[in-house]
């Protein structure tokens, strides 16, 4: 990892070490392995020219400002697509506040502004069909006339297919995990798919039951789907733990309906609560059941156990990226 690594904003003046650099540019939500390719260009251009690589990217999803009606799975919000970022070896992300106002700036404008005031760049990679400015229309080959006006490289890179000749894209991660394909997702990811909250107080039902759970909450927006995982935890200090989770909803107690992941931590018994901690998902193991008494429940909680430490027992890297975030 980066040691030195920030997250900045395009509000704020970039440090001087930091401009003259190699910038990625997209949303990189979910900075799956499509995303890599363009990401491991910029890290590669970087390296040629001896300068920091950075990534420009725009909060919030412009879905998010252009329909907000309609609700949006982000798989990595700001803080963990930053550590993914900086397990990668970049520098800086530098996020842009993206509004209606910022959408109405022209393309040339962008550029002027922002890759040439704001960050200084020297070079320039990006999708093949990045577009930007007001109505879209900066694109590939604005861009790279641009480039040559202004005194910056840039580089296009082609859609990543996989093994299949698909495309990886956010949207179709977003439909795996939607199905609990959390190791399907992981696939085109190149890592576990990792949530990160802040563990609060729930009812203490597991605790009676010998299988107390840090719970977190997630964003009602978390399309993931419901029912029960074999998971690894990552305590605030990095420690790692096996583990089992429900996820689910409970209106009948949590008054804004949002997704309560509760984990039962294994070979665990601290105190949790206020510490931000991380989950992976490794495997869908069954959907939530409804049980006759409680008997039967924990009963079924030590097949689910049992079921997840074997497992995760047999569980290895896929990247250099997994091994950093879920081992």
């Amino acid at each position: 990892m980066t040691q030195t690594f920030k997250r900045l904003y395009t509000a704020t003046p970039l440090p001087a070490h930091l401009r003259g650099g190699v910038v990625a540019i997209g949303n990189f939500d979910g900075v799956h392995r499509g995303h890599q390719a363009v990401l491991e260009r910029a890290l590669a251009e970087a390296g040629r020219n001896g300068v920091p690589a950075l990534v420009l990217t725009f909060e919030p999803h412009p879905r998010k400002v252009f329909r907000p009606e309609v609700p949006l799975f982000v798989l990595t919000p700001p803080p963990m697509k930053a550590r993914l970022l900086a397990e990668l070896g970049f520098a800086a992300l530098v996020e842009q506040p993206f509004t209606r106002d910022f959408a109405s700036l022209s393309a040339e404008a962008f550029v002027t502004d922002v890759l040439e005031k704001n960050l200084g760049i020297h070079h320039a990679v990006t999708g093949f069909d990045f577009h930007f400015g007001k109505d879209r229309q900066g694109g590939p080959a604005f861009l790279m006339a641009a480039g040559e006006r202004h005194g910056f490289g840039v580089t296009l890179v082609d859609a990543f297919r996989d093994e299949g000749a698909e495309v990886v894209s956010s949207s179709r991660i977003r439909g795996l995990l939607a199905e609990g394909k959390v190791e399907e997702a992981a696939g085109l990811l190149g890592y576990r798919f990792t949530v990160e909250a802040e563990v609060i107080g729930g009812q203490q039902l597991g605790r009676t039951l010998g299988f107390p759970t840090a719970n977190m909450r997630l964003s009602p927006e978390a399309a993931l789907r419901e029912g029960i995982y074999a998971v690894r935890f990552r305590r605030a200090d990095g420690t790692l733990h096996d583990g089992v989770a429900s996820f689910g909803r409970r209106p009948t107690v949590d008054d804004n309906g949002a997704p309560l992941l509760e984990t039962y931590v294994f070979d665990f018994s601290g105190d949790l609560y206020g510490q931000n901690c991380q989950v992976s998902f490794f495997g869908f193991l069954r959907p939530e059941l409804k049980f006759d008494g409680l008997d039967a429940l924990v009963a079924q909680m030590k097949k689910d156990e049992a079921e997840a430490r074997a497992l995760l027992a047999g569980a290895r890297p896929l990247s250099q990226l997994d091994s950093e975030i879920a081992f």
